[in-house]
């Protein structure tokens, strides 16, 4: 049996712009991965069954394309040990789905290559082929072009969703953006995000880089309130992000935001 972990991660900015010809959204994106993570065990089986969390599409999905790109049977039981909180903009399924593409193909008598692993995680989803990788990284074109970028890391997260919130499906959060024409002056954004992101020497100048342009909640004003050097609303929402550099100052924010939902201490990987 093989056991993985699948992470976590934030948008420490999501710049958003124009709809492109395949139906997508044109971004500039900067994903963090944290140490909130889901457990995954995979190991071979007579059929392809996933175990643990009975709403999972991603994995086998990911799963399914894998065998046919190698010519194989999907013949692999995984088991789902689900702690990140499910459509709440941090990538669990995502995530869950990289974990056991590598995992699955690093047991193929012939493993597929990575073009061929990348664009089997593109074809599942937006933010999967960033959890192929280690370390934060710089995603443009529809999300799936990626670049490493090297980051501060010594800052503690606290991570918020809150319970009264109702969470939008991601493509309904995107209609609403192509509504109120939030594309105007993509351009702008992009270059402010990528001279911001150029910039970044200590975990504080991340307070630079632009804010989500497809959600704001006002927790992420009380998490500033609180002490946090940046907050703002990761993916699509609903969860909310504060970034502290003192441990105990955001020991404090998860005890203050505990009243609006669940709440996490994380660490940035």
């Amino acid at each position: 049996m093989k056991r993985g972990k699948a992470y976590a991660k934030i948008n420490l900015a999501l710049v958003v712009g124009p709809l492109r010809s395949d139906g997508t959204h044109e971004l500039v994106t900067v994903l963090q991965r944290l140490d909130l993570a889901d457990g995954i065990e995979l190991e071979p089986a007579t059929a392809l069954t996933v175990e643990g969390f009975d709403d999972d599409t991603l994995v086998r999905r990911a799963l399914e394309a894998l065998a046919s790109a190698a010519g194989v049977e999907p013949r692999w039981r995984v088991r789902i040990d689900k702690r990140i909180p499910v459509a709440a903009g941090i990538g669990g399924g995502s995530s869950d789905a990289a974990c056991a593409l590598t995992l699955a193909n690093a047991e193929l008598p012939g493993p597929v290559s990575a073009p061929t692993l990348h664009a089997i995680a593109a074809a599942i989803g937006a933010d999967v082929p960033f959890f192929l990788r280690e370390g934060a990284q710089l995603a443009t074109g529809d999300g799936t072009d990626l670049e490493a970028v090297d980051l501060p890391t010594d800052y503690v997260v606290v991570l918020a969703v809150p319970e009264s919130e109702r969470k939008e499906s991601t493509g309904a959060v995107y209609r609403t953006f192509d509504e109120r024409n939030g594309a105007a002056g993509f351009d702008e954004r992009r270059a402010a995000l990528l001279g911001a992101l150029n910039g970044v020497e200590h975990a504080r100048d991340l307070a630079h880089l632009p804010l989500n342009d497809l959600a704001s909640s006002p927790l992420a004003a009380e998490l500033d309130g609180l002490g946090a050097f940046r907050a703002d609303v990761t993916g699509a929402g609903p969860a909310v992000y504060g970034l502290f550099e003192h441990a105990a100052d955001a020991e404090r924010a998860v005890a203050v935001m505990s009243r609006a939902g669940t709440t996490w201490l994380a660490q940035p990987v």
